[in-house]
């Protein structure tokens, strides 16, 4: 049986869906398909049952699927403790970030761990922090890196920087000359928020409830996309609140204001990883990177 076939099984029994399979393993869905199919051809019985849009294991693919996961943990310990033996840092790793880490930290990091080790295959997956941490519990990927706290027991949550968080808006803004702003002073004013999921929506969520008097921020709609955010606000439909880390770019061309908060408002960035998962020479290699990138980036602050 080859691997990759074993492969694109335990991925489809894992999730129960040949779409979200065929993502994760950067394939077509007919081709998932097809493999299964091979694969069920092989045995001579159906590993799935497939009724009314649902995907199920049979008894079959059940015991498939046990004989998967430790064939496939068997050859990664055995690729591993080869790696282990000859030092050698190769093969692939997969990351995930949640969306503000991923378009502004994670293209510096990656580049810079390339270029140090060129055998390594960075896989990398965007999603909203609570999306990422469960990739993470379900092994989905090796290693997290999300915005915000993390409160998870099987999980190892460790800090990687602190993140400030600004209120924007646009040159022409009342608020725009402001020296620092409060909560009361915001909440009169319609605000664009990232999504429900998002590690930016929960923080901003929680420092206005513990600041904000009982007052709420006036939410004119919500957007998954930093850069969607900042065009909204740039074309004066609102206020928004985002990392100070995202916004380099128009400060400099002068297209946003940014005003801090008082008291300030900071939040961790966070690598997340399981607790027990063996993990690989390269993710050992990439993390340790990555804990190192994070403090250079903290004391340049």
């Amino acid at each position: 049986m080859a691997d990759r076939r074993l492969k694109i099984f335990h991925t489809v029994a894992r999730l129960l869906n040949f779409t979200k399979a065929a993502e994760e393993l950067h394939m077509t869905q007919p081709a998932v398909t097809f493999q299964i199919r091979q694969l069920e051809d092989q045995f001579n019985t159906r590993l799935f049952d497939r009724t009314h849009n649902r995907v199920s294991l049979t008894d079959v693919g059940k015991q498939v699927y046990v004989y998967a996961e430790r064939i496939l943990q068997l050859y990664e310990d055995m690729t591993m403790s080869i790696t282990e033996i000859t030092g050698d840092v190769s093969g692939g790793v997969a990351l995930g970030a949640s969306t503000t880490i991923a378009e502004y930290m994670l293209p510096t990091l990656i580049g810079r761990f390339n270029a140090k080790h060129p055998e390594v295959s960075i896989s990398l997956k965007e999603s909203n922090t609570e999306d990422i941490v469960t990739m993470v519990e379900n092994n989905v990927i090796d290693l997290g890196i999300v915005e915000g706290s993390v409160n998870n027991k099987n999980l190892i949550v460790e800090a990687c920087s602190m993140d400030q968080l600004v209120v924007i808006m646009a040159t022409d803004h009342p608020l725009a000359k402001a020296e620092s702003l409060r909560v009361k002073d915001i909440v009169q004013h319609p605000f664009i928020s990232r999504e429900q999921g998002s590690g930016t929506q929960e923080v901003i969520l929680k420092y206005v409830e513990l600041h904000g008097n009982n007052e709420s921020l006036s939410v004119l709609f919500e957007l998954s996309s930093p850069e969607a955010i900042k065009g909204a606000v740039e074309a004066g439909m609102g206020l928004s609140i985002v990392s100070r880390s995202t916004i380099h770019k128009e400060l400099k061309l002068g297209t946003l204001v940014a005003v801090e908060l008082s008291p300030k408002l900071e939040r961790p960035f966070s690598f997340v990883r399981q607790r027990y998962k063996f993990k690989s020479r390269a993710a050992d290699e990439l993390l340790s990177f990555a804990q190192q990138f994070c403090k250079d980036i903290q004391a340049s602050v």
